[in-house]
């Protein structure tokens, strides 16, 4: 892996570069590549266009769009390009809250969605919605009573991610589904971390909205999905032209949108044989790393995505040992990327009952199809004597767990 810095400089990295932080965003792969780069050259039209190299790019848009369709189980006239996740999650909800403010302005959501849930959510509180927000389990798990319990006649809306961002954790979408069905009302579920690493049929699970963002899974940043069930009621998020049926819009990313049909239609052919390279890093990190002292994994011990690995290590700071892995080449994160610059504990962490004072000693390994045992080697060589390192400097470390 070639490393620069900001100024475009080679970098030099002792040993091979471990790249672990997938979840934040994933290198772009070679088709995917291949398959985006004549709608930045030749084929440059625009979609609204009715010229020929116009209708190349339309051409390319529905292809995409057919893509992303099969591998939810959607209609093709179900999916709506936008720019990413938080696009998604906001239109979703927004979209949801505004239209059917006659039936109602209770909105139900978790305690450990992505912020751009959460953020949305608080918003729509200052415009006079009400939002319940599901406590979850030590696993970050929702309870479907909590949620049965929640609901009121006037909820229009539940909002509960397939897959937590941080901890791993898959929720019970099909009964949260179900649930929602037989209340009808609408059932948003955030999806970006389960593209590529869980199936997903919208019909199957009685999902009416979806988002997902192509860099999880392999594709350009910037360019994402929001699945809307036919017959959903919501309002447009952008109004302008008459793209995406005039619900979005906006000049289409035609290389984006081309990139992430390739990368959605790759990665969830593979999902099979991906979770089962995963799963063996996966369970041999945790084993390994558990053997480290006042070690504590976070999230499910099963139930969880196959790609993930959250540890907490106690009398430790997750900043530090990023510092010390980043400068042995190894590149994982604490939590949230989208939330690296706060200095706030993780809400998921604190939402599932990590106590307050080892909060902050957790570390986010997040494996990609790139990863290899000679990765996971790398990382069980280097963490554990980090880990110590930083024991040995903290005051709160109590002497068993030091060395001199």
């Amino acid at each position: 892996m070639a490393i620069h810095n900001c100024e475009g400089e080679s970098v030099t990295i002792e040993n091979k570069a471990v790249y672990m932080d997938n979840s934040a965003t994933t290198p772009v792969r070679k088709e995917v590549v291949e398959a985006m780069l004549p709608y930045m050259t030749e084929n440059f039209g625009n979609p609204s266009s009715i010229y020929e190299i116009g209708k190349t790019s339309k051409h390319a848009i529905d292809r995409a769009r057919k893509k992303a369709a099969d591998a939810l189980g959607a209609e093709e006239n179900e999916i709506y390009f936008t720019s990413g996740g938080t696009e998604s999650d906001n239109w979703a909800i927004k979209g949801i809250a505004f239209a059917n403010q006659n039936k109602g302005k209770h909105i139900i959501t978790s305690s450990i969605e992505h912020h751009a849930v959460l953020h949305t959510c608080a918003w729509l509180e200052g415009q006079g919605f009400e939002v319940t927000y599901l406590p979850v389990d030590k696993y970050g798990m929702v309870s479907p009573d909590e949620l049965r319990k929640a609901i009121r006649d006037d909820t229009i809306l539940i909002s509960i991610m397939f897959a937590n961002n941080e901890i791993g954790t898959i929720q019970p979408v099909k009964e949260i589904g179900k649930i929602a069905k037989e209340n009808q009302i609408y059932f948003h579920t955030d999806a970006v971390q389960a593209i590529g690493h869980v199936p997903i049929d919208v019909k199957k699970l009685n999902i009416d909205l979806l988002s997902l963002s192509g860099h999880k899974f392999e594709g350009p940043k910037g360019c994402g999905v929001l699945y809307i069930r036919k017959g959903v009621k919501i309002e447009s998020l952008l109004h302008g032209g008459a793209q995406e049926r005039k619900r979005r819009a906006g000049t289409e990313n035609v290389p984006g949108i081309v990139g992430l049909g390739k990368a959605i239609e790759l990665a969830t052919a593979e999902i099979e044989e991906s979770n089962r390279t995963l799963l063996k890093l996966r369970e041999r990190l945790i084993k390994e790393l558990l053997k480290i002292p006042k070690t504590h994994l976070n999230g499910h011990p099963t139930q969880r995505l196959a790609n993930n690995v959250n540890v907490t290590f106690e009398y430790i700071e997750g900043e530090s040992l990023l510092l010390l892995l980043n400068a042995k080449g190894i590149f994982a994160s604490t939590g949230s990327a989208c939330n690296s610059t706060s200095l706030e504990p993780s809400h998921v962490l604190t939402a599932c009952g990590v106590p307050h004072e080892i909060i902050h000693g957790s570390l986010r390994l997040s494996l990609g199809r790139m990863n290899t045992s000679e990765d996971v080697d790398r990382v069980l060589e280097v963490v554990p004597e980090i880990v110590q390192k930083l024991r040995n400097m903290s005051p709160l470390t109590p002497k068993e767990y030091r060395t001199l």
